[in-house]
């Protein structure tokens, strides 16, 4: 049985950006985002996309969101983003129009290779389609694409791909029932 030896772990393949541009991040990060002041979402997104977001009209950033690196981000139009959310992405997320993410919400793009000994970095994409919406506490795991219209119910863990216009829950979330949307 071999062992994880994480002092020969190494992650220096992985270059998420230039260290300036990683630092001025982090600060405009914690002062404009990562705080409860309630500062507009006007003004975050000017700087999301001045830091190289892709960002729609009419999206709305509520307080205490931690969004890891804005350059490797993309929303749509008219999407929510609840208090205490955390877009951990170290690789691309892409958010479609009218999606909404409840708070305290994760959604992860990176993981550790639990079978080798250096324990390496795994990053993979996440894609959350339009008219989706994530329930409070729901944790998006990476790799997963989140089709058109689902629902991930309160506190579940989405591990695989969904089908558009489905309900899930539980851990792992699994299809409770079809979303059925009246006019």
């Amino acid at each position: 049985m071999g062992q994880v030896d994480l002092g020969r772990y190494s992650n220096n393949n992985y270059v998420p950006g230039g260290f300036a541009k990683r630092i001025l991040w982090y600060i405009f990060s914690r002062v404009f985002f990562k705080t409860f002041f309630p500062f507009p979402s006007g003004l975050k997104l000017f700087l999301l996309n001045l830091f190289g977001a892709r960002i729609g009209k009419s999206v709305i950033i509520k307080v205490n969101v931690n969004i890891k690196y804005p350059w490797f981000l993309e929303i749509g139009n008219n999407t929510w983003i609840g208090e205490g959310s955390w877009i951990d992405n170290l690789v691309k997320v892409k958010i479609g129009n009218n999606v909404c993410i409840s708070q305290g919400v994760c959604i992860f793009t990176g993981n550790h290779n639990y079978k080798k000994e250096t324990f390496d970095l795994i990053v993979s994409q996440v894609i959350i389609e339009d008219g989706s919406w994530l329930g409070a506490k729901s944790i998006i795991c990476p790799g997963v694409n989140v089709k058109s219209h689902c629902v991930i119910t309160v506190g579940s863990v989405l591990t695989n791909d969904t089908e558009a216009y489905k309900i899930y829950q539980g851990n792992p979330a699994k299809i409770i029932r079809d979303r059925v949307i009246e006019k």
